[in-house]
This record gives structure tokens, C-alpha cells and sequence, in this order.
């Protein structure tokens, strides 16, 4: 029953923690119920240990996974049972891994193992076939964005690596006090924790209150159509969807705006990509902009390109019954201007809504089996470059992130090494309803714009649709499901951050010492388990 209570203990203080309405200071303390429960059945004389530490852990994590993205429920019954078991599960796979290595070294190098490991897991997460990168540590201070202002060095494995020193530091604390039973270590680890969550929180708060804003201004105009995917959003032709847009524009779009931005896939019925520039709904678009003519207009489409030679098939290509051969893209686009359109496509796919994992092992398996979170059922296809959408005279530079790609940060400095001075994000979060789905994507945001120092303007389909600083705090928005427009200015900042140049540099540390310590337990003498 004990080892019961720490494993939901652990679950529940890491969701209390977690944005939206979480409190970011649990997460320094969210691991140690379930450090000491391993260690309590490490030391034990119990029988299949790693069993039942697997089993703990998974509760654990599964706490923690249920309370948080129960949202995707809302969406698929099936992808939520699949997202929350099997990310609990690889979560619970670390803490073994971390298990049978204590076992044979001393508490320095274990506990050193598990940071490096768990920051190893977590860069998996970004970049395999099943990526599900939500829950990563360093996600956990996007509502207190002032905490975390040396993401613009670090990206988010900064916090991740700040959660785990400090919930290591306290687990020492604790093993020491009840090995010698002497209340001024309880001292002593007090002021050791303090210091190791003060100082960084000091550091980012004098940059968050010295940090001013760099760039010229321009101005913006987001758009919420309000569209329900369910019932509305492939029933309305791309002719009518233009024409609200409009509409929309036209309350706050005057002859200064720079940029109209519209949601992920609003121009939901196909076009065939090979036409598109100068297909009906492209030329209604131009012929909106004769109005304005500084005006750039960026929005989402659904393109769709359909071939019979077997030379162009990719592991992405899907088949039509007549053995014809297509393609899909949930693409993002921009007309202006200049004479020609700027295409962009998603390249972080959704699992099972976009993309099928290992296509090569599942798809002879399973078929075309989807999880249906976004009610396509087709791969998309993917671009490796980070297009960036610029204007006629090259002075605004929009890096164009569609929906999921906005929880990826070394991907998104991609846009900006490619020179984009500001973001946009376009999305449709109506799937998850009035959940934290929604909220916790436009949280998550807020990151991407202290890690680049770009101002984001962020359009999404049902909301949330505003505008985010450079600091990373949110300005203005548009309430979730209303419709409607939203003026605002944005810098257009062209410096790099030491982030977008180096990237995630922490996990490739973490790497180079999970290695070493690799190294160091297996040919070294098997030794006793201690806290040297």
C-alpha cells in the first residue's frame, strides 16, 4: 500500500504542476515519491523487482498522463487510449532502465544516468515516428514564462535538466536524513534546494524585467473563422470560406496592414497542388488584395497532387483503388504583392492522423489503421526546408508553423535560421472542444517565442488566436469559439539566439555523458549502492 500511495503521490504532485492551471514549483518535488519508492524495492528483499518498479512507474506516469491530455478524448476514444497507455508506458521504461543501473554503481553516477537518460528519452520523443513530445519537463513553465527567460539559451531541456537536479538534490536530502537521522540535513537540503531553484528564477526574472522588444513593427491581423471541423469544415467550399474570411478582414484591415493570417487548413476542399497558384480560389484572394496594396495574405490549404508514375511513390504516397498514385499536404501558403504564391508543408505530423509510424512495418501489418485526432486518413507529405514567407521588399519574413510544429523548439529555430524575423501560427484546435487541449497548445507557444525572441501572431480556427511577445507573454486574443479578427503590431527582430544557433546542445551533453557513465558502470567492479 505504501508504494501504492508514493506512485499516485508522484502522478498527482507532476499534474499539479503542469500547465494550464498547475503551479510549476510541484515539478522540482513531482519525482521524489517515486525515487524513494525504487529505491525502498531496490533495496529490499522482495522478488522480481524490476517488475514491480515497471508497475509503479506506470502508475505513476499514468496518473500524470490521464490528468493532463485526458483532452484527446475528446477527439478519438481510440488515439487517447493509445497516446496515454503507451507514452505512461516509455515513461515507466526509463525509470527501469534507471532501476537495474542503480543497482550496479554508486547513487552519483545513477542518479547522473537518469538525468542524462530521461533528457535522452525526451529528445527521442521530438524526432521519432511516434512523437509525442507534450508532457517534456521543460513544457511545465510555459504559464510562468518570466521563470524560464534563459530558454533563449538553453531551449526547454534547460528546464528539463532543472526539474531533475533539483527532485535529485531533495531525493539526497531525504536518503541522507534517514541513514543518520540528524535534522540539520533537513537544514542544510532546504537551503540547497532554495538556492537551486532561486538563482536560475533570479536570472530569468532580471532578463524577463530588462528584456525590450527589437525590430521594426508591422501590422497584423489574425483571423478566426469559428468553423466547426465536425459538421461545417469540409461541407463549405473554398469559394465560401474566401468570402467569410473577407469579411472578417475587412473589420480590421486597413491600408497599413502588412499581413492578414487565416488557420491551419481553412481551404479544406482539395486543390490540386500543380494549379494552385493560379487556381479560382488563388484568384479570388488576388483580386481581394488589389484593395490593399501592401497586403500579404497567409493562410492554410489542403493540396492534393494525383500521378501514375511509380518513380515519384514515397513511403508517404498513398494509392487510389485504381492504382493511381497521391500525395496530400496540409500546406500553408501566402500571396501579396510580389507575382509569385510562397508554399509551404507541415512537416511535424500528427500520429496516425497524418503520419503512419514506421509505414514499413505497421501498413503490411495493420493497413491504413488511423487514430483519428483530426479526421483525415491519409499521409501527408513532408517538406524538409523551413520555408519562410517574405514580403515583396524582403523587410517582414513570416516563418509559417502549422499547428503541431509550434510544441517542437529546435525545429521551429529552423524558420528562424532561414531568417524569419517573426512567427506565425496557424492551427485548428476545435478537435478537443472546450478542453485543456487548446489551452495548452497556445502555453506552449509562449516558449517558441522566448527561445527565438520572435513575436508570434497566431491564427487558429475556433481560438485561441492572438498575438505573443517576445518575451513570450500573450497580448491580445480572441476568446475560443467566437468568431471574428484581431489587429495588432509585432517586431520583426532580426538577431539570433544563442538557442537558434546552437540548438538542443544540452541533450547532446546528456548523450556524451550517458555514454561515458555507460562506460565507467560496466567495466568497473559491480559496486555496492551507496552515496558516494
Amino acid at each position: 500500500m505504501r508504494h501504492l500511495v508514493l506512485a499516485i503521490a508522484s502522478g498527482l504532485i507532476l499534474s499539479f504542476g503542469w500547465p494550464t492551471w498547475g503551479f510549476p514549483l510541484l515539478l522540482f518535488f513531482g519525482f521524489v515519491p517515486l525515487l524513494i519508492l525504487e529505491r525502498e524495492i531496490r533495496l529490499s528483499t522482495l522478488k522480481r523487482k524490476g517488475w514491480r518498479v515497471l508497475l509503479f512507474a506506470y502508475i505513476t506516469f499514468l496518473t500524470w498522463n490521464i490528468i493532463k491530455t485526458n483532452w484527446l478524448w475528446f477527439s478519438s476514444e481510440f488515439g487517447a487510449l493509445f497516446a496515454i497507455t503507451v507514452n505512461s508506458l516509455l515513461m515507466a521504461l526509463v525509470f527501469v532502465l534507471y532501476h537495474h543501473f542503480a543497482k550496479r554503481t554508486t547513487f552519483f553516477i545513477a542518479t547522473v544516468f537518469l538525468a542524462a537518460l530521461w533528457i535522452c528519452f525526451e529528445k527521442m520523443h521530438l524526432n521519432w515516428d511516434f512523437s509525442w513530445p507534450w508532457l517534456n519537463l521543460g513544457n511545465g513553465f510555459s504559464e510562468f514564462i518570466s521563470w524560464v527567460q534563459w530558454y533563449e539559451f538553453t531551449g526547454t531541456f534547460g528546464g528539463t535538466l532543472w526539474v531533475w537536479i533539483v527532485n535529485l538534490g531533495v531525493f539526497k536530502s531525504y536518503i541522507l536524513y534517514k541513514e543518520f537521522n540528524d535534522k540539520t540535513i533537513i537544514f542544510r537540503g532546504s537551503i540547497k534546494t532554495g538556492i537551486y531553484i532561486l538563482v536560475p528564477l533570479l536570472i530569468s526574472l532580471a532578463i524577463y524585467y530588462s528584456y525590450e522588444e527589437s525590430g521594426e513593427k508591422a501590422n497584423v491581423v489574425v483571423l478566426q473563422p469559428n468553423i466547426d471541423p465536425y459538421s461545417e469544415k469540409y461541407n463549405v467550399s473554398n469559394d465560401e470560406i474566401a468570402s467569410l474570411l473577407f469579411e472578417l478582414a475587412d473589420t480590421e484591415v486597413t491600408q497599413k496592414t502588412d499581413f492578414v493570417i487565416s488557420p491551419e487548413t481553412v481551404f479544406a476542399d482539395l486543390e490540386r497542388i500543380e494549379v494552385f497558384e493560379t487556381a479560382a480560389t488563388s484568384q479570388k484572394i488576388r483580386n481581394y488584395l488589389t484593395k490593399y496594396p501592401k497586403l500579404n495574405f497567409l493562410s492554410g490549404v489542403s493540396l492534393l497532387k494525383v500521378f501514375d508514375d511509380t518513380k515519384q511513390v514515397t513511403p508517404q504516397t498513398n494509392t487510389f483503388e485504381n492504382g493511381l498514385f497521391y500525395n496530400t499536404y496540409n500546406s500553408a501558403f501566402m500571396l501579396g504583392p510580389k507575382p509569385e504564391m510562397d508554399l509551404y508543408h507541415k512537416s511535424k505530423l500528427v500520429v496516425g492522423v497524418e503520419s503512419t509510424p514506421y509505414v514499413g512495418i505497421i501498413k503490411p501489418l495493420l493497413g491504413d489503421i488511423m487514430l483519428d485526432l483530426g479526421g483525415t486518413v491519409a499521409m501527408k507529405t513532408t517538406q524538409d526546408f523551413r520555408g519562410v514567407f517574405k514580403s515583396k521588399d524582403n523587410q517582414l519574413a513570416a516563418g509559417p508553423i502549422i499547428c503541431y510544429e509550434s510544441v517542437y523548439g529546435e525545429f521551429v529555430t529552423g524558420y528562424v535560421r532561414n531568417e524569419a524575423n517573426f512567427l506565425a501560427i496557424i492551427t485548428n484546435d476545435a478537435w478537443w472542444g472546450e478542453t485543456q487541449g487548446h489551452k495548452q497548445h497556445l502555453s506552449l507557444a509562449k516558449l517558441r517565442a522566448v527561445e527565438t525572441r520572435r513575436s508570434i501572431a497566431r491564427s487558429a480556427n475556433t481560438g485561441i488566436s492572438g498575438y505573443i511577445n517576445q518575451r513570450g507573454d500573450v497580448l491580445e486574443t480572441l476568446a475560443y469559439n467566437t468568431k471574428g479578427a484581431l489587429a495588432g503590431i509585432i517586431y520583426l527582430n532580426e538577431e539570433i539566439t544563442f538557442y537558434v544557433k546552437y540548438g538542443d546542445f544540452i541533450y547532446r551533453i546528456a548523450l556524451f555523458i550517458l555514454i561515458g557513465v555507460l562506460l565507467i558502470a560496466y567495466t568497473k567492479r559491480r559496486g555496492e549502492v551507496g552515496l558516494e
